[in-house]
């Protein structure tokens, strides 16, 4: 039987990640992942590590790309597999205008620190360009 606590545990873990992204806050979003960690973008390209991620993600939390925004649609957890999966809406906003496209996380979580984050969208690739 799924104890509850973890599984409540591994979903709080999910969204506060999330919103770390929502808040702009890149070291808040870092202080999720272990030292070895994978991130997987929805285009195929791989980081591993540490510092290759937070190389990843300095554009968009610089602003690059415009206001990124994650709403959530649902999020699925199995504590038992150390697995969370957080399905949302991406809005960006750029140049007064905004897009949006579905997308995923499935994160791997292992004593509490994202292991590996797989990013998928249903977008070829998002466009930085506003409309």
């Amino acid at each position: 039987m799924i104890d509850a606590a973890a599984r409540e545990a591994l979903a709080r873990l999910t969204r506060a990640f999330t919103d770390g992204f929502n808040r702009d806050d890149l070291e808040a979003v870092m202080s999720y992942f272990a030292e070895d960690a994978v991130y997987d973008e929805f285009d195929g390209r791989r980081h591993v590590g540490i510092a290759a991620i937070r190389a990843a993600f300095v554009p968009q939390f610089r602003g690059d790309f415009g206001r990124i925004r994650f709403h959530e649609e649902d999020v699925f957890v199995d504590p038992s597999a150390g697995r969370a999966l957080i399905a949302w809406t991406c809005a960006l906003e750029r140049e007064g205008k905004t897009r949006a496209w579905r997308g995923l996380d499935v994160l791997h979580v292992r004593d509490g620190k994202i292991v590996v984050k797989e990013t998928y969208a249903k977008a070829e690739r998002p466009k930085t360009e506003a409309r």
